[in-house]
């Protein structure tokens, strides 16, 4: 079996549109929240900062956990256990070089993501958005016990929604 891949993620919303990134993977243009994955003694909020700095160029303050979601790729069977914050927009650093694949960060609407279904990296994207439409915030003390984090995946993966 394919060790569990672990990733952070964040849901920015802003007058109704929310962030997404545009990036090149597996030879594919996809949709996609922003986030990655945690280094070594990193939190997972540092981390989902860090990346959404590093794929957009904004700056944002994690504010909840929206939940832990489990995504198994039906070809390959590689399991993504994903971190999903929500976080709020700063500011924006529109000079900033984009990780590498990044083509754009985008603001869309709800409506114009769901146009863009068939370009989701995975269906954790639209499941992402709705539950964050919903209200779903979860205690973030669910995680307090799993640290760290790399090292605690399995009681993680407990908590995590099959997508």
């Amino acid at each position: 079996m394919l060790p569990t891949d672990l990733t952070v993620a964040a849901v920015v919303e802003r007058d109704g549109r929310f962030l997404v990134i545009e990036e090149r993977s597996s030879g594919r243009d996809v949709i996609t929240q922003p986030g990655g994955h945690i280094e070594a003694g990193e939190s997972p909020e540092a981390a989902c900062v860090r990346e959404v700095l590093e794929e957009t160029g904004c700056d944002v303050t994690i504010d909840s956990l929206l939940g832990t979601y489990l995504w198994i790729n039906p070809v390959t069977r590689q399991q993504f256990l994903r971190i999903v914050y929500t976080a709020e927009f700063l500011q924006q650093h529109t000079d900033r070089q984009l990780d590498d694949g990044i083509i754009a960060a985008h603001w869309l609407y709800k409506s114009e993501i769901e146009h863009r279904r068939h370009n989701f990296r995975t269906p954790a994207v639209m499941k992402c958005i709705d539950d964050f439409l919903s209200g779903q915030r979860l205690p973030q003390s669910i995680l307090a016990g799993a640290m760290p984090i790399q090292k605690r995946v399995a009681d993680v993966m407990a908590t995590a929604s099959l997508i």
